[in-house]
């Protein structure tokens, strides 16, 4: 899968090279490329952003870097363009699963009070939201986007069942999981996870499952 980030600051990107995600990109599993849109600014100081017009706080980023950013990447028009704003849907892991189906995928990083609405407008397929509250820019939204859409590429996780067996993939949370010692400072593991019964296993999983989703998320439990 192809990834561009088209974005005012590259260098918050670097965890990206790390762990799985870094991994991926090694074994040429995800193709990410970074953009850095003030590249494109067609003024000598590379300003990429100015006040609104009408008034009001803050600054916007200006339509002409974004367009000639997005307009210098390959295949961009056939891509799926995302622009990461609290203004979007909120992002679930049923979208993340749909959009790792996509071969090319372009994340757009907003900054300061947003981007010029000629660019969502005309260049944007989808908005998407991690959540009901504001952060400082599109940054780090965009990277929660991407390992959360990597995590269904074919081989990123070395495992399919691992992408299938954690929360939210049947609409309740993850059961607990344990490891070794069996016994750790007299905290035992459940005696069902030990006894090598799968269907017991698999259904004390489940009550697990239930159990927590309904004290956390019970709103999950009404649309299961």
């Amino acid at each position: 899968m192809r990834i561009d980030i088209l974005t005012l600051f590259p260098e918050m990107f670097s965890p990206l090279d790390a762990s799985i995600i870094g991994r991926a990109r090694k074994n040429g599993l995800l193709d990410i490329h970074i953009v850095n849109i003030r590249d494109f600014a067609d003024n000598k100081h590379h300003q990429a952003d100015d006040y609104p017009f009408g008034g009001g706080a803050g600054l916007v980023m200006m339509p002409q870097p974004i367009f000639d950013a997005m307009q210098s990447i390959d295949g961009w028009e056939q891509a799926h363009k995302v622009y990461m704003s609290p203004s979007g849907k909120t992002l679930t892991d049923a979208r993340a699963r749909e959009i790792a189906r996509t071969d090319h995928l372009i994340v757009l990083c907003g900054h300061y009070e947003g981007v010029d609405q000629r660019v969502v407008d005309h260049l944007i397929d989808e908005e998407i939201s991690i959540g009901d509250y504001v952060v400082t820019g599109g940054e780090l939204p965009a990277m929660i986007l991407i390992d959360c859409v990597s995590r269904f590429v074919s081989g990123v996780l070395g495992s399919s069942v691992s992408a299938e067996d954690e929360s939210f993939s049947h609409g309740l949370l993850e059961y607990p999981q344990y490891t070794r010692p069996a016994d750790f400072r007299g905290l035992k593991v459940p005696d069902v996870i030990l006894s090598g019964h799968h269907a017991n296993i698999e259904q004390w999983r489940r009550e697990k499952q239930k159990e927590k989703t309904g004290k956390v998320r019970p709103d999950l439990l009404k649309e299961e």
